[in-house]
């Protein structure tokens, strides 16, 4: 497992709304990227646009990358 910035993950845009720039998987739900999240929106209960300043504790698997943590 690794910490990562989140920015490393994920594209913030100007709106507050996130992207992922790859293949992740957080609580069982795969997205890919161009997925745009909306600060308010629940993926797999979290709100992953609310930790856009936080770090992303991560582990991949066959290339997509499975969140495990923030911090």
């Amino acid at each position: 497992m690794a910490k990562v910035p989140f920015n490393s993950i994920f594209n913030v845009n100007r709106d507050g709304s996130v992207e992922p720039r790859q293949t992740i998987r957080i609580g069982g739900v795969t997205l890919g990227s161009g997925i745009k999240m909306t600060p308010g929106v629940s993926i797999a209960g979290i709100d992953i646009a609310a930790y856009k300043d936080r770090e992303l504790e991560i582990t991949t698997d066959d290339g997509t990358i499975v969140i495990t943590g923030i911090y």
